[in-house]
């Protein structure tokens, strides 16, 4: 196996991550994880840092997508190009292929396009759609972005992003039948509100919490930040503060997904999933600005400083299904003066700025598709050492 291995660094949306073609790759999956620990530099157990690799100390930055052309009878579905992403662990050797990541989901197009895998739109052509499937979740995305002379254009002034400084050509992200992409079930309990009992600290007492199960581009785990607060410091978490109320914050969290985990059927011990994600009530400035919703959610135990895109879409969808609490949180936000934005976008506020995610629904209440903006950027390509 050579080392080093070519290899592409490129940004989508606020996540960084290697790519990487799969016929680069040993035939045999068991031979991958120790190629990519030594990619990204892991485990860094003492520093946290990744120093040694490409991952830059935080889960967001510590991506892997291993992308290959469509097989013949995926073709014959328009499918383009197939992927996988691999979420590294960054203090300890965990290789988690459980779930998708949304923001680099927004490049595999992009990649395989220049990297030939497949071929050249039609002439005279302005964008180009390319349609990949991811195999964590076994789901489809439609990326639609500008072309010139048959490659992508990444540096138009079209849009921004909150988390990434400047404007950039907008990627049009649709996740194409978003619902059951781990568990086959939108709601996975069958129910918009489930009820969890849990000890609290710093007392132990019980409390009841009311969560939702959402699985919509990944699996989510939905709590009250309203809740929450009437026994535990959140703006000190909020903060990424190091005190021992922040830490009692990432230990309620962490048993609640656990439960919400085993309640959806999936394995408690996966760190990337489910996900986990605290929904409050906008504030009177945020509604000004048109939020309909504020999102903060840990990555792998680490607040993210922005929104999983995964987790946004799943915000998205869920806030369009009657009792969750997303929907209930929506809802009240436009009782409280917040119209909305005539388009059926939801206005997420999360620590970075706000995003815009759209969920499209059939009659009979299947989740159609998930729409969400993202941009990108080429960093490097070349040959990575691991």
């Amino acid at each position: 196996m050579q080392n080093p291995i070519p290899g592409t660094f490129l940004r989508g949306g606020t996540s960084k991550g290697i790519f990487l073609h799969k016929a680069h790759l040993p035939a045999d999956r068991a031979r991958w994880p120790s190629i990519f620990l030594g990619i990204m530099g892991s485990p860094d157990k003492e520093y946290g840092r990744q120093l040694n690799g490409m991952g830059g100390g935080v889960s967001s930055l510590s991506k892997i997508c291993v992308v290959g052309p469509a097989s013949p009878a995926q073709q014959a579905e328009g499918i383009a190009v197939e992927y996988t992403f691999v979420q590294v662990g960054v203090g300890d050797e965990s290789i988690d292929y459980s779930g998708n990541c949304g923001n680099l989901s927004s490049m595999i197009g992009i990649f395989a396009r220049d990297e030939g895998m497949i071929p050249p739109p039609t002439a005279g052509a302005t964008h180009m759609t390319v349609r990949s499937f991811n195999t964590n979740t076994q789901k489809i995305i439609d990326t639609t972005f500008p072309i010139a002379d048959s490659v992508a254009v990444l540096n138009l002034p079209e849009t921004s992003i909150a988390g990434v400084p400047g404007k950039a050509s907008a990627i049009v992200c649709e996740y194409v039948r978003p619902g059951g992409a781990r568990t086959g079930k939108l709601l996975p309990s069958g129910s918009p509100i489930d009820l969890f009992e849990i000890p609290t600290p710093p007392t132990g007492q019980t409390r009841t919490l009311r969560v939702s199960l959402v699985d919509a581009t990944n699996p989510t785990v939905f709590v009250s930040g309203s809740e929450l607060r009437e026994f535990l410091s959140l703006d000190e978490y909020f903060n990424r503060s190091s005190s021992a109320a922040a830490t009692r914050v990432s230990d309620v969290l962490e048993v609640l997904r656990q439960r919400g985990a085993e309640r959806m059927g999936l394995d408690p011990s996966a760190q990337a999933q489910p996900k986990i994600s605290i929904l409050s009530a906008p504030n009177q400035a945020e509604l000004e600005e048109g939020s309909d919703i504020v999102v903060h959610t840990p990555s792998m135990g680490v607040l993210h400083r922005a929104v999983p895109m995964t987790v946004g879409l799943c915000v998205g969808v869920a806030a369009n299904v009657v009792g969750t609490l997303a929907w209930e949180t929506v809802q009240g936000a436009r009782a409280a003066g917040n119209k909305g934005h005539g388009d059926g976008m939801v206005r997420i506020k999360h620590p970075s700025g706000v995003v815009d995610v759209g969920a499209e629904f059939t009659e009979d209440g299947t989740a159609k598709s998930a729409k969400v903006v993202r941009t990108g950027k080429r960093l490097m390509k070349g040959d990575v050492w691991w």
